[in-house]
């Protein structure tokens, strides 16, 4: 495995007595991008402070870029674009990142050509001058994105980047992280859009009670199980029942259900099986497990 950009071992953050994280261990390599899933409430959020040094853990310990966490030296090459972010909507775009870029320390002259590269990589160039005031929610989430990337950080924490954006702005973003990607850039990527995580995530970690569930490499995690979707008309409650009875019905609704099979080479006995038994078989595809369906199984096993 590369370099590690971020690891934990045991981190824990107790409020009185409860537990908001119970025990987390992560390792995530530099220059990936990596997803963090979780449903609400399953301490995603005081992970990510606890990493950024926002909150100090109650136990465990971890490193960001090589340096325990904490670390002010370090603290300068990470970016964050927080999910409940407060802007000062008197600013216009340009001094929004002017303001941002002293705070990070960047010289009269790197501001001036980083601000420039930032506004046209978030598209909004054209509204330097305009008060933040008069953004929409869109532009703001683009303007945030702009700050969290105007030193050039290393690594890079986005807390539901997509979450007001159109669908062109999401392509806008997903376009942004695959460029950072190819800089050699890593990418904490927190979002309950799993459409979005799936098309640019290298790996995921699913965590539930503060603690991770599953993790893994995409490809890994969505190849290990073959979902059949099935579209059938005047199926008996005995066929049904036979087919229950060999394979795992993931979803069913009206007509229409889906079988997880372990082996792909099932599907001519399926639908074998359907039209012997007297049923109309309209529409059989087979796909692999998407991010979504893991995701949800998973949580179901871990009773959410």
């Amino acid at each position: 495995m590369a370099d590690l950009a971020i690891t934990t071992h045991q981190l824990r953050k107790v409020y009185g007595d409860t537990p908001a994280v119970a025990s987390l261990d992560l390792a995530v390599p530099q220059g990936e991008i990596f997803g963090f899933l979780g449903p609400n409430g399953a301490g995603k959020s005081t992970c990510v402070k606890m990493l950024l040094g926002l909150v100090f853990p109650t136990g465990g310990n971890g490193t960001l870029l090589g340096a325990p966490l904490g670390d002010r030296h370090v603290k300068a090459r990470i970016g964050f674009l927080p999910e409940l972010f407060r802007f000062h909507e008197w600013f216009t775009a340009r001094e929004f990142l002017n303001f941002h870029g002293k705070l990070y320390g960047m010289s009269a002259r790197q501001r001036k050509e980083r601000i420039s590269a930032v506004l046209a990589l978030v598209n909004l160039e054209h509204t330097a001058g305009q008060q933040l005031r008069t953004f929409s929610k869109g532009m703001l989430q683009r303007i945030g994105i702009a700050q969290a990337l105007l030193h050039d950080p290393e690594l890079i924490f986005l807390d539901e980047p997509t979450s007001a954006l159109d669908p062109i702005g999401r392509r806008l973003v997903r376009d942004i992280i695959r460029k950072l990607k190819a800089e050699q850039k890593t990418v904490f990527l927190n979002s309950h859009l799993l459409s979005e995580v799936e098309a640019v995530c290298d790996r995921v970690a699913i965590i539930q009670r503060g603690e991770v569930v599953r993790d893994g490499t995409l490809d890994e995690l969505l190849a290990a199980r073959r979902l059949l979707d099935i579209h059938v008309e005047s199926m008996s409650a005995a066929v049904l029942e036979r087919v229950k009875s060999q394979w795992t019905v993931a979803t069913s609704e009206g007509n229409q259900f889906t079988l997880a099979l372990d082996d792909p080479a099932d599907v001519p006995r399926v639908v074998e099986l359907l039209v012997t038994g007297g049923a109309d078989v309209h529409h059989v595809a087979l796909r692999h497990e998407s991010l979504e369906d893991l995701f949800v199984r998973t949580v179901d096993d871990t009773g959410s």
